[in-house]
C-alpha cells in the first residue's frame, strides 16, 4: 500500500486556511438533464473559490458502470479527487483498504453534527468512529410520479393510491397510454419491488424486519406474498413501453405517453428541467399513497487519499462547499432531492419537495437499502429481480421464496 498524507498533516492543512489553486477529477453518474443542472452548483462553487472542477460524469443510472470503474482505478491506484457513492456500505471494503481521506476533524471544526439531520447521515459516513464522506442529499424511492394530462386524457381522476392507479389501467390503454413506465436497468426493477412495493403493501415494520434484522420468515411470509403479486402486476403493466435508462421513463411521464413512473425524487429534477409544474403537470404519491415514508438513500462525496498537500486541501475545501448552506439550497432544488441540512430556507420549494419535507419532519422514515445491506446481498437480490422482471414465465410465489433465500444468508 502507497503512503499517503498523514492525519496530522491534514490538521496542518486545515489550520493552514484555503488551499493554493488545484485541479480535482470528481467523478459522478449524473448525466440526466436534471442531475446535469444540479451537479453544475457544486462546480460552480468549487470553481468560484479558484480551484477547477474537472468533470469524470459516467453514464448509466445507480452508479452501474461508475461505481466498478471507481473501484478499479481506486485498487489499482489510480485515484480521482473526490468520487460519489451512495449512502450506506458500499465502501466498506475500500475504507478498511484505507484509501479515503479521514473527514473527521473537518466535520468537527465546522459542527457538522450540530446542522446535519437526520444525523443517521453521518452516521452512514462512520466506520470505526471516524468520518469518511459528506452527505450532499437526501433521496428517497418512495414516490410514484403521475402524468395528470394522461389522467385527463383518459377521462379519470388523478389516483390517489397504488390500487386506483391499478384499476386505472384499462381506461389508460384504451386512450394509448401506457400504464406504467419502467427501465430496463437492474436497479430500478429492485428498487420498485424491494423498496417502493415492500414499504407500501407489506409496510414499514415488515420492511425493517427483512431488510435491518434479516429476517427470512417475514421475506417468505403472507406480507410479502402481497408485495410479490403487486410486483407481478406492476411487471404487466410496464409492458406496454421499452426503455434503458430512468430518465427516459421519467419523459414518458412528462410527454403523457406513460400514466406514472415509480422512481425516486430524482424524477423531480426531470420535471424541472422540462418546466413542468408539481400539482398542476405532475403528481407525486409518497409511499404510493398507502404507507407515506422517505427512506434515506442519497448520494456522498468520497475524497480519495492522495500524495499532494495542495490537493488535499483542495479536497476539503470541496467537502465544505458541497455541505455549505447556498451549496446547499442551489443543488437540492435542482436535483429535487432534499437537503442535509436543517438550518436552511426552503421557501421555494414545490409541491412535491414539501411533502417530502414534511414526513421528514414528522419522523416517517426508514434507513435505504444501501443503508441495510451488504454490496453482495444487494447484487443477488438485483440478479433475482431482473430474471425475474424479465420472464413472465417466473411467479411471484416462486420469485418470493428466492427472495427470502437470500435474506436468510444475508449480511
Amino acid at each position: 500500500m502507497k503512503k499517503f498524507l498523514s492525519t496530522l498533516a491534514v490538521s496542518a492543512l486545515l489550520a493552514s486556511g484555503a488551499a493554493k489553486a488545484a485541479e480535482l477529477e470528481v467523478v459522478h453518474w449524473w448525466t440526466s438533464g436534471g442531475e446535469a443542472a444540479a451537479v453544475a452548483e457544486f462546480a460552480k462553487a468549487f470553481d468560484a473559490v479558484g480551484h477547477k472542477w474537472v468533470d469524470g460524469a459516467i453514464a448509466g443510472g445507480g452508479g452501474t458502470n461508475a461505481i466498478p470503474a471507481v473501484v478499479s482505478r481506486l485498487l489499482g491506484g489510480d485515484p480521482m479527487g473526490a468520487t460519489q457513492f451512495n449512502h450506506g456500505r458500499q465502501t466498506e471494503d475500500l475504507i478498511q483498504e484505507g484509501l479515503f481521506l479521514d473527514l473527521t476533524e473537518l466535520a468537527e471544526k465546522e459542527g457538522w453534527r450540530d446542522f446535519v439531520f437526520p444525523s443517521s447521515l453521518l452516521d452512514a459516513c462512520t466506520y470505526d468512529g471516524k468520518l469518511y464522506c459528506v452527505p450532499v442529499n437526501i433521496h428517497s424511492w418512495q414516490w410514484i410520479w403521475l402524468s395528470n394530462p394522461a389522467f385527463a386524457k383518459a377521462g379519470i381522476s388523478v389516483p390517489s393510491n397504488w390500487d386506483e392507479f391499478v384499476a386505472a389501467a384499462p381506461k389508460l390503454r384504451e386512450a394509448g397510454i401506457a400504464p406504467l413506465a419502467v427501465g430496463s436497468q437492474a436497479w430500478q426493477s429492485t428498487g420498485m419491488i424491494t423498496e417502493v412495493l415492500a414499504v407500501a403493501i407489506a409496510g414499514p415494520d415488515a420492511w425493517s424486519k427483512v431488510n435491518v434484522d434479516k429476517d427470512a420468515g417475514v421475506a417468505g411470509g403472507a406480507a410479502y406474498a402481497k408485495v410479490f403479486e403487486a410486483a407481478a402486476n406492476a411487471r404487466a403493466l410496464a409492458a406496454d413501453i421499452s426503455v434503458t435508462d430512468w430518465n427516459l421513463a421519467t419523459a414518458a411521464v412528462i410527454t403523457g405517453q406513460a400514466g406514472g413512473q415509480i422512481m425516486g425524487d430524482w424524477a423531480q429534477g426531470e420535471f424541472a428541467v422540462a418546466e413542468q409544474v408539481a400539482g398542476e403537470d405532475y403528481s407525486c404519491l409518497p409511499g404510493l399513497g398507502v404507507n407515506p415514508v422517505l427512506s434515506l438513500g442519497g448520494d456522498a462525496f468520497y475524497f480519495p487519499k492522495n500524495k499532494d498537500a495542495d490537493m488535499t486541501a483542495a479536497q476539503l475545501e470541496l467537502a465544505s462547499l458541497m455541505i455549505s448552506k447556498e451549496v446547499q439550497v442551489s443543488f437540492n432544488l435542482k436535483k429535487g432531492s432534499l437537503p442535509i441540512r436543517g438550518d436552511i430556507d426552503l421557501s421555494s420549494a414545490n409541491d412535491c419537495m414539501n411533502k417530502g419535507l414534511g414526513l421528514l419532519a414528522d419522523g416517517q422514515i426508514l434507513p435505504g437499502g444501501n443503508m441495510a445491506l451488504s454490496r453482495d446481498t444487494i447484487g443477488q437480490i438485483e440478479d433475482l429481480m431482473v430474471q425475474f422482471w424479465n420472464d413472465s414465465s417466473m411467479s411471484a410465489t416462486d420469485a418470493q421464496a428466492k427472495y427470502a433465500s437470500i435474506i436468510a444468508s444475508a449480511d
